[in-house]
């Protein structure tokens, strides 16, 4: 068979490679990029799913506009409005099947092949497979403990034009990096001062463990006169709520809104109504904070186990800067001591030892550290932290 030549850019995830291991009886796996389904609000959900069928059965189970479900648009713009987003009418944003949805349509609607695309290094996997899968040519942007370097950044724009930069400023997938007040500041004035689009994707905002994190590049758009044109910004239900329910929701420039809504009538119609309609439900009960609350409290408790049992276990073969909400450490192997410094070949050592990882390199569209790998605690016990985290140390001894 013929295939498209667009299939020549991308490759299958090396995390789904990994992935094919994990089923291996007994195995701790810290490879998972997910939320912990033992966290999710089934009561309230299951509650917000019968008031959809028994208030409006006809519309939850009808088809529905593509640019959304009405009541669901107007309690995201609410949701939003708390998070400091004001003035956001409902009509700004699109629902999507997942944020992932949304980076799809920004690939369809903006990137022709041969277009350069500006993503962090290292960034979120499925972001370098989707823009590629477009024909986008990747420049990667340095990142450091507080997120991307915006010096850096502004070198690169200036030399490269991008149709778009796109960035994770919130507890970022995988670095569980946190962007300062003056670097969003400094993205949103980039933007305006060379006319180009910043991509903000906040899946894992709401998950902050002790202070909030600084407010989005959205809420803090208002600030930077004119970035608010150059500014599209990807939210999720997935990692807060439910991943299953496939909600996620875009806010853009209504041009770039317009075109992104008719790609998306190509290629799904809408978002699952019975899944919007149940969302719409589930936040106008109010119950998000008290979920919220709970989750922040067990992610935060699991990071500091996990954190504390890296330092006391491996020393300073691992250096790490201590994520304050998301999902993830992101580690380097320093090779102190002879130890293994090359994260695949710690994976190996570390499946044999019954503990997974993913081994950071494939997160880099250039130039990969293969020093790195990501560990995820959220689905994963205290208890078994601990346990995972020994047979680490087991690994690393036996690299010996």
């Amino acid at each position: 068979m013929q295939f498209a030549d667009r299939l020549n850019n991308v490759e299958t995830s090396a995390i789904r490679e990994l992935f094919k291991l994990l089923g291996k009886p007994g195995i701790i796996s810290f490879a998972g990029g997910f939320p912990d389904s033992a966290m999710f609000d089934v009561e309230g959900i299951r509650e917000a799913s019968s008031q959809a069928l028994s208030q409006e059965p006809g519309a939850a189970l009808q088809y529905g506009a593509t640019e959304g479900y009405g009541p669901l648009r107007e309690q995201l713009a609410h949701f939003m409005a708390q998070k400091g987003a004001t003035g956001l009418a409902a009509d700004q944003l699109i629902v999507t099947t997942g944020s992932q949805q949304a980076l799809d349509l920004l690939g369809k609607t903006m990137i022709s092949p041969g277009d350069k695309v500006i993503v962090e290094g290292p960034t979120f996997l499925a972001t370098i497979q989707c823009f590629r899968l477009y024909g986008a040519e990747l420049v990667s942007a340095p990142v450091d403990g507080e997120g991307v370097d915006t010096v850096a950044l502004e070198k690169l724009i200036a030399e490269h034009r991008p149709k778009f930069v796109y960035v994770i400023p919130t507890f970022g997938n995988p670095t569980g990096a946190l962007l300062s007040l003056a670097r969003r500041k400094k993205l949103l004035e980039l933007a305006v001062k060379y006319q180009t689009l910043m991509v903000e994707d906040d899946p894992y905002g709401d998950l902050y463990f002790n202070e909030a994190p600084p407010p989005s590049l959205l809420a803090l758009s208002a600030q930077v006169p004119g970035s608010r044109d150059w500014l599209v910004h990807c939210g999720s239900l997935s990692k807060v709520l439910s991943p299953g329910l496939r909600v996620g929701w875009m806010i853009a420039p209504s041009e770039l809104l317009s075109r992104a809504v008719m790609c998306k009538q190509f290629s799904d119609a809408h978002t699952s109504t019975f899944a919007q309609a149940t969302a719409a439900h589930y936040l106008k009960t109010g119950r998000m904070p008290a979920t919220l609350d709970k989750v922040r409290k067990v992610y935060a408790d699991r990071a500091q186990t996990m954190c504390d049992a890296l330092r006391k276990d491996l020393g300073n073969a691992i250096s790490f800067v201590q994520p304050q909400g998301g999902l993830f450490v992101w580690a380097h192997l320093t090779g102190a001591n002879g130890n293994v410094n090359d994260g695949n070949t710690f994976a190996k050592m570390a499946i044999d030892q019954g503990v997974a990882f993913v081994p950071g390199a494939p997160f880099y569209c250039q130039n990969p550290d293969h020093s790195t790998l990501r560990l995820s605690f959220a689905t994963v016990g205290e208890d078994k932290i601990l346990e995972g985290v020994a047979r680490l140390k087991q690994a690393m001894a036996s690299s010996h």
